[in-house]
């Protein structure tokens, strides 16, 4: 069995996706980041860095002798790739290229889009040349995606993989985003748009998008004060 610690994040819901591409049965607990969950010191034992997700696997030991932990959604997707033997070639040229695209959108897109995301709605201080810098960055990475998925029909190559698990949600959240500022901003980038309908028509991404849901973000409601500093106390680093 495994645990998948998450929240409705593009990061959370890269997991949520491969686990529902990979079959494996899964419990999901919700970290609230709103509420500052993710620093609470029990959680910090699983994810170093309070980061979601993070995932546990209770059929294989870890170091000290209890379940394994998987934390960093690279790193997820990735073990679970391997676990399953699935969505991430074995060898060669074909890993290669897809473990290309898996790091540019952890190196790259992810955190221009959550930049530009966060100076552009939750900064404390409006700075119109962060929003521009991000923004602008953000649309130059989607075109060098839409340059790929011209050649191609996915990241990878001929078939879907890891890289477009990893992609598929921080894509559509700069899309829809550049999309609601300026429409023909991204209107030219059809082979990017035709993948999104590709990857997003899968039963199994749509599932892993929904992932927390209400009834698993309910149970945040009840649960104990938070221990971290979120909570008034301390927690290291």
């Amino acid at each position: 069995m495994l645990d998948l610690y998450t929240w409705s994040t593009p990061n959370g819901q890269k997991a949520s996706i491969m686990l529902e591409e990979s079959g494996l049965p899964y419990r999901v607990t919700a970290v609230d980041i709103s509420k500052g969950e993710q620093h609470d010191p029990e959680f910090r034992k699983i994810s170093p860095n309070g980061k979601i997700p993070a995932l546990v696997d209770h059929d294989v030991e870890g170091p000290d002798g209890g379940p394994r932990r998987i934390f960093e959604s690279g790193n997820i997707l990735v073990y679970l790739a391997e676990k399953t033997g699935r969505l991430l070639p074995e060898a060669g040229e074909a890993r290669t290229e897809v473990l290309g695209w898996l790091f540019f959108q952890m190196a790259h897109l992810g955190p221009m889009v959550g930049q530009w995301h966060w100076f552009k709605n939750a900064a404390p201080v409006e700075s119109d040349i962060a929003i521009k810098r991000y923004r602008e960055e953000t649309l130059r990475l989607l075109e060098v995606m839409n340059g790929r998925l011209g050649e191609v029909p996915y990241l990878g190559g001929a078939d879907y993989s890891i890289a477009d698990v990893a992609t598929y949600a921080w894509a559509r959240t700069a899309v829809d985003e550049l999309a609601n500022e300026d429409a023909e901003s991204v209107a030219g980038l059809k082979p990017l748009l035709d993948w999104l309908e590709r990857v997003g028509g899968r039963p199994a991404v749509q599932q892993g998008m929904e992932i927390p849901n209400d009834e698993q973000k309910q149970d945040t409601v009840d649960r104990a004060p938070l221990k971290g500093p979120a909570g008034g106390g301390n927690v290291l680093p």
